[in-house]
């Protein structure tokens, strides 16, 4: 399945984007810079959870909530995404829970709690048993499973990185 948000849900990822986050930092990238060509590099690691994911977890999050009445936000991750979507799940006000198989890394399992998600860890052997734990839990009325690997909406907020000016007070250096 391939996702191709146009240049207007972009823009529209981009202003909502902008009430979350500060603008994060772009540097000169000159070994990558050609025939008159500036490349730049975003430093996503300023991000509330240290990558570029909560772009797409807030994103998707918050078109769905303007669709439909969700209590619930679902996601089965082995970290960043469970991050992501915690994060997304604080700032617009929903619980969320993240499903990970067992033995997941324990500063991104930390990471996903100190962002207030409930974590339910119940024996998956992988991402793809947590996965379908994750699926089977979101058939709930209410409850939205934001798959990274599915979601239609989530794109949009990772390609505001490709935007000329992501923010309006973007800082280069």
């Amino acid at each position: 399945m391939k996702f191709n948000p146009s240049i207007s849900t972009i823009r529209a990822a981009r202003e909502l984007l902008a009430r979350y986050f500060t603008a994060t930092q772009t540097f000169p990238a000159r070994s990558l810079s050609r025939d008159g060509a500036r490349v730049y590099l975003k430093l996503e690691t300023e991000l509330p959870t240290g990558s570029f994911k909560p772009r797409g977890a807030i994103y998707a999050l918050a078109t769905n909530l303007s669709r439909r009445e969700i209590i619930e936000g679902t996601a089965s991750s082995t970290g960043n995404h469970g991050a992501a979507v915690a994060y997304a799940g604080k700032v617009l006000g929903r619980p969320v829970t993240i499903f990970l198989p067992k033995n997941p890394n324990p500063v991104k399992r930390d990471k996903i709690v100190a962002l207030g998600a409930r974590i339910v860890q119940s024996g998956a052997a992988d991402l793809g048993q947590a996965f379908q734990q994750a699926a089977e839990y979101s058939r709930r009325p209410g409850v939205y499973f934001l798959n990274d690997a599915t979601d239609p909406d989530l794109p949009a907020g990772p390609a505001t990185i490709a935007c000329p000016s992501t923010f309006p007070s973007e800082t280069r250096r």
